[in-house]
This record gives structure tokens, sequence and C-alpha cells, in this order.
């Protein structure tokens, strides 16, 4: 695809200033290598064509495989050529398991390579916006796949260390060598890094944050797992397929199973799918507090972008991570109604101008407004969105009681209902409130009389008792009322109709291109539907894990339980005249995921049949709303 005259969008305006690099050796006037910064922004001065393509092989510090020796990782890199001669530049680093399957991007893009090895095309739009900016590119193969060494290990210590090692590499802490093995040093960069990245390509810049690694100046996390526990169970209940830890490295490693045996029998029977317990092997892939990454380590600023509406990457794992973040690191977030998505798909414009803006300041100390912007975007539904200092925005608790009549009201009730656990979808628990449904309570509030905003995480209180010593306990709430809204229903592979958006004609370039590697994506819009009804959020446990995630507790058939905990964390406006609803019901297919990210796979979770007797007068939600009761 040729180069496009509208590549960037954002303009110059006349008058440029240099960036003064640090460390770059003094020259002429006539000959230093500048970056050009206008309106608190880098402009697009470098060349692109001529920019200077290599590749190193890092050493890490794992042996994942078993081989004896310290994986190398493949590392290619793309640099102004003005790199060698004088300028030392930052890094913009993606590590990424996706490079070979299934490609990365809804574009799903690959890398390419010359004659000796150098990478030719870089997935996505990293290289050829941020490159002719006056920063160097790293692409890291994630150990175990495309051409590094070892074996992945599904968000485990590997795939983190070796993202760390790179930063070590790039900061002299670190060895490296080329295709001869003679070695190689990163005399080009000032060392100074952000990474990015979308899903787990997002979790791996989580994670080596977590790590403290010095010269990891800035991350941008991406629909990001901080939780490997969370990815495939909540609350002890199953939301993915069996076997997804086996199932993630099979996917993304392309060389012979064989080679990974060892590793694989290791994510089988440390996964632990029949009880659905947290464990040493879980706590291993958290970033929050495990024993390779603490959220108590981030040094790095973070600008983060979340889905509330995302079954994959659900938003407590944004939310647990962010809220324990030390308040000495700088952050900003993005908090949208959509689901697995990136923005660059949605806001493409606003996106790329933030970003930026983001990585200029805090990889080239460029002097712009951009920490003194409202800390939090918000989006509360298609093309609605406001700032806030920060997330959650302040709120006050209210609590609601499930009445005998099924309305939803202030004051506890009394009586007793009864539904059973057998799994259902969220539209079909959902649909009808008014209608009995065995495998569900549905309760309402009357229409409000003005919109209230939730935000942060609501919870669940519910006395009961159960026939069995364990049932699926699910909670929906529901927003009752005629609007339009994205439509994420469509969850699946197909981007043209999922995560709340659709692609239309048209292409956007945002950088130059070459023959080899464009610079130009489909345009995309909010997918939209009118609906009746809207699942704001949910909430799902397995009773025998309501003391203990670690432990499972199963309950004495007859004898009533008050079990409390946490919805998954919503920011939404219920509009005034539509109805609040509480659904209580049971496993829900649409946390049961497959392979493929449908609900409902062959290893789905498909209830217990335990008939749940719910007393209303110890049962309630509780509410975070910003403007009161």
């Amino acid at each position: 695809m040729s180069n496009s005259p509208r590549w960037g969008f954002l303009a110059a305006v006349a008058l440029t200033v240099p960036l003064v690099v640090a460390g770059a050796p003094a020259a002429s006037a006539a000959d230093k290598p500048e970056i050009k910064v206008s309106g608190g922004m880098t402009q697009p001065v470098f060349s692109y064509a001529d920019a200077i393509r290599e590749h190193v092989r890092v050493q890490s510090s794992v042996d994942s495989d078993g081989d004896g020796k310290k994986d190398l990782v493949r590392v290619d890199i793309i640099r102004p050529k003005e790199s060698d001669a004088g300028l030392k530049v930052p890094v913009i680093m993606q590590e990424s398991p996706y490079y070979d399957d299934p490609g990365v991007g809804f574009e799903v893009e690959k890398k390419t390579y010359d004659a000796n090895g150098n990478a030719t095309k870089f997935p996505m739009y990293y290289d050829n916006y941020f490159v002719p900016r006056g920063y160097a590119f790293v692409s890291v193969d994630m150990i175990g796949t495309r051409l590094s060494e070892g074996c992945p290990s599904s968000y485990g210590a590997p795939d983190v260390l070796g993202g760390k090692a790179v930063i070590d590499w790039l900061n002299g802490r670190a060895s490296a060598v080329d295709d001869k093995g003679d070695p190689v040093k990163a005399t080009w960069t000032t060392g100074r890094t952000g990474m990015i990245g979308h899903s787990y390509e997002g979790a791996l810049a989580m994670g080596v944050a977590g790590t403290g690694v010095q010269g990891l100046e800035t991350i941008v996390p991406i629909a990001a797992y901080t939780s490997g526990y969370e990815t495939a169970r909540v609350n002890g209940a199953l939301t993915f397929s069996k076997g997804v830890a086996e199932f993630m490295a099979k996917r993304v490693d392309t060389d012979p199973d064989e080679k990974c045996a060892a590793m694989h029998q290791r994510l089988r029977e440390g996964s632990d799918d029949e009880t659905g317990n947290y464990n040493a092997f879980w706590h291993e892939r958290n970033y929050r507090n495990g024993p390779i990454s603490k959220v108590r380590n981030v040094r790095a600023s973070v600008f983060s972008v979340i889905g509330m509406q995302d079954q994959n990457v659900v938003s407590s794992q944004f939310s647990q991570w962010w809220t324990k973040l030390p308040r000495t690191v700088q952050r900003k977030a993005w908090v949208t109604q959509y689901a697995h998505l990136d923005p660059f798909w949605t806001r493409r414009e606003v996106w790329l101008t933030t970003l930026n803006q983001w990585l200029d300041h805090e990889l080239m100390d460029v002097d712009n407004d951009i920490m003194r912007r409202p800390r939090v975007d918000v989006q509360h539904g298609p093309g609605q969105w406001i700032t806030q200092a920060d997330w959650p925005a302040p709120t006050r608790t209210t609590l609601l009681h499930p009445q005998q009549d099924g309305s939803l009201a202030g004051k506890p009730s009394t009586g007793s209902r009864s539904y059973t656990d057998l799994a259902r979808s969220e539209n079909a628990m959902a649909d009808q409130p008014a209608t009995t449904h065995p495998n569900r309570l549905a309760f309402l509030t009357p229409p409000l009389n003005k919109t209230i905003r939730m935000s942060g995480t609501p919870s669940a209180s519910l006395k009961l008792n159960l026939d069995k010593p364990t049932a699926n306990l699910g909670v929906l709430l529901v927003d009752y009322g005629t609007g339009t809204r994205l439509n994420h229903r469509d969850f699946g592979i197909n981007p043209d109709r999922a995560y709340g958006f659709k692609f239309i004609d048209g292409q956007d370039c945002v950088g130059p291109s070459t023959a080899e590697d464009d610079s130009c994506y489909r345009k995309a819009v909010d997918n939209t539907i009118t609906s009746g009804f809207h699942v704001v959020t949910r909430g799902i446990l397995d009773a025998q894990n309501h003391k203990s995630l670690s432990r499972s507790h199963p309950l004495t058939p007859g004898k009533p339980y008050q079990i409390t905990w946490d919805l998954l964390p919503q920011d939404y406006e219920f509009k005034a005249g539509h109805r609040l609803g509480l659904i209580l019901t049971g496993a829900n297919d649409d946390f049961n995921l497959d392979s493929s990210g449908h609900g409902g796979g062959e290893d789905a979770e498909p209830g217990t049949g335990a008939k749940v007797t719910i007393d209303l007068a110890g049962t309630s939600i509780s509410l975070p709303l910003v403007n009161g009761k």
C-alpha cells in the first residue's frame, strides 16, 4: 500500500523547537540531529524508510524449557538512522506472544523479515507513527514464541522475566548477541522505555512494571490482565474452558508440542480446574502481590485502558491493581463501556493525540499539559464521555432490598423465594422480568425519577440455604428501559461485530509506509443497538468458596448462611424513567467461555442443580452511587 498524504492526524504548526536530549554529543547547529516539538508534541521529522532495522537476542534469567541454558529473547528493533549519528532515543516496547499465532490486532498482523533476518513489517502502528517522531520501537517475542527460545508459561515467571531482561539490556545491565554470537550493546538509546500492548501484551507490561525494573518509565496496558486466576475463574467459579492455561501456551507456540511437554504438564496440573481454588500456581501469575510482580513495586507511570463490559479481562483486573498503585505513581485511565477493545479502533484520533502527548511527557520530558488535565476519561455510552479527577468517582453507598412482590426497595422485606442453579445466558435471565422462571428471581425498582450514576464496585449479600453442598451464586444488575447502547453481545473472534464496534469503509493512515509495512488501518465506529434492557454488571461465586478462594468449604444443606461478595466494578448511568433490576440466578453461560471466546463451551459449568432458597430479610445489594439514593 502506498504512502498517503494524510498519514498524520496531527499537523505541526509552523513553529518548531528542538528538544535537547540528555546525553547527545556536542555538534554544530547545522548537523546536530534534533527531535522537533510543536504544540507540546513531538513531530514526524525522521525518515521511516531510512530507519535502521536490526535484531538481537537478549539473555534472560530463566530456563523455561529445561535444556540447561538460559533462554535467549528475540528483539526486533527499528530506530531513526540519526541514532547512529549521536542522537539518543527513548524506546517504545511491545512484548507479545501473538507474533506467530494468532497475530496482532484486529487485522491479525504478523512480522515479516528480509534476507538478513531483520523485520521488514512490525505489526500495529507503533513503528510507523512513533519512529518518525524520534523514538525507537522494540518488538519483543515473548519467551517460547516466534523466534525466542523457551516455553510460554501463561502469565508465569518466564513471560515476565523475559521482558524485564530486555529492559535491563536497554539500560546496560544484561547481555545480548547478534546472529554471529558477538555481543551487542544498546548504545543508541537513553534507556528510557515505555511498554504498551493489548490484552496479554498489556498484562506483560504490568507484570514487568511490578518487578520494579529501572529504566521502565511508563506503561500503557490496554484491556490487560493483572491476575491469571481471574482469566480462568471468578470467586471459584469456572469462567473459561478447563485447561485454559495449557491451551493458551500451545496456541501461541508453533513449535512441536513435545518441546514444551514438561511445561504443559505443569500448566495442566497446577491450574487445578477440578476445584477452581486459588493456589501457588495462580499466585505466581498474580501481578498484584505475587512472588514475581507486585503492584507496590511499580515505579513506572501508568496510562491504563479498561472496558467495563469485557468478559475476557473483567473490570476487577483493572480496579484491584489501580487502587493499589503507590500514591507516587503518576497515572491516567480510560474507563470505557466497550468489551475487550483497544481504543485505536474506536476513538482513534483522540487516542493517538493523547498517547503521543503521554509518551512525549514521560519518555522525552516534553513540557505539555497531559498531567494537568483530569486524570480519567469515562465513557457512559456511544459518544458519551466525561472527565474526572480519579476513578472511581466519590460515591455514597445505597442499599436496596428485594421484596416479596418482586420490587426492589430501600427497606428489608420478609419471606423467602427459591430458584434452581442451572447454567443460563444473561439475556435469558434478564429478559421478561415479570415472568416466573425456575432458574432466576427478578426484582425491579419503580421507574427512576432522576438519572443516577454508579461508579465503583457493587456488592451482594445473600442470606440463603441450599439443598446441596454448593451452588453457583449469580447476580445480574440490569438497566430496564429502552435506549441506544453499545452492542458488545456479539462477543467472539469476528471483529466486524464484536466488542462494541464495527468496521466501516475506508482507512486511516497514521504514519509513513513502506512496500512491506503499511500504516493504514480500517476505519471503525461504535456498533450500537436499541434494546429494552442492558446487563450492567454481574457477579458469580461458587458457594463453597465463600470463606476462602484457596480452600473449599462445602455448605451444610438446609443450614442458613450469610454470603457477601463483590460484583464486577462498573461506571454507569441509569437514566430517569428506567428501572434498576436485580436478578438472582445460578451458573452464567456468558462467563463460561470456550477457546473461541463464545459462551457455553463443552467444558462449561452446567450448574449444580441445587435449590437456592433466599431469605429476603437478610438479602441486599449495595450500590456506590455518585448522586445519592
